[in-house]
């Protein structure tokens, strides 16, 4: 309690107006300067009820463009160990604007035929349960049809809090983050080194966010 306290008071000095862009805004999926994020899902799993703030911080400068419930200098949600938020919620969700900052080096080539299977998996080797993964197999398959091969580069948690940090009032004893970066392409010639999977640990109080940059 006496955390939170402090906290919220503290919320005008800690908190960064990260602005609100209009939710009509059209990313540009073609400029490798910056990366639109797109539907990052974030799920948060506590031991017990809990009222939480929630604060999306750009270190490198950023916006959002979309959230839901609705986001303005943080989130002040109440969460109960089911992940459920607000009576309301199954996540947090957001999209925004950053510059560009993906790792190309670590990845896959997968046929479009296969994305499915490919996720499956990929998803849980990383540590995402059931309902999570099929949020993100029922959203993004039908999104990925116009290549007959795609790119797939994960980006992590160290990659990722340079430029998307995720600040929480009480933090998650473990937090996962998973973004791929999905690039299509009609062929599969090209070479690229396998990543070592990283998966999260559902222990505790505990939180994990999926998202995708498409280009």
């Amino acid at each position: 309690m006496k955390k939170l306290l402090f906290f919220a008071i503290l919320i005008p000095i800690l908190f960064f107006d990260n602005g609100c862009k209009d939710n009509s805004t059209e990313p540009n999926d073609t400029d490798t300067t910056s990366a639109h994020v797109r539907k990052p899902n974030l799920y948060i799993y506590p031991n017990n009820n809990i009222s939480l703030f929630v604060e999306i911080d750009f270190p490198k400068g950023g916006d959002i463009v979309e959230s839901i419930p609705e986001y303005t200098d943080f989130w002040s949600i109440e969460v109960e160990p089911t992940g459920k938020i607000n009576n309301d919620y199954d996540y947090l969700y957001y999209e925004c604007d950053v510059p560009s900052f993906e790792q190309k080096e670590y990845g896959w080539i997968i046929k479009q035929d296969n994305l499915k299977i490919f996720f499956d998996d990929n998803l849980k080797q990383s540590g995402f349960n059931e309902k999570e993964k099929n949020d993100f197999l029922e959203y993004w398959i039908p999104e990925l049809v116009n290549y007959k091969y795609y790119e797939i580069y994960p980006q992590y948690i160290a990659t990722l809090d340079k430029v998307i940090k995720i600040n929480f009032s009480i933090e998650p004893t473990n937090f996962y983050r998973l973004c791929y970066l999905i690039i299509g392409r009609d062929d599969s010639n090209l070479k690229l080194k396998e990543p070592e999977i990283e998966s999260a640990t559902r222990l505790d109080y505990f939180a994990v966010e999926w998202g995708v940059i498409l280009r």
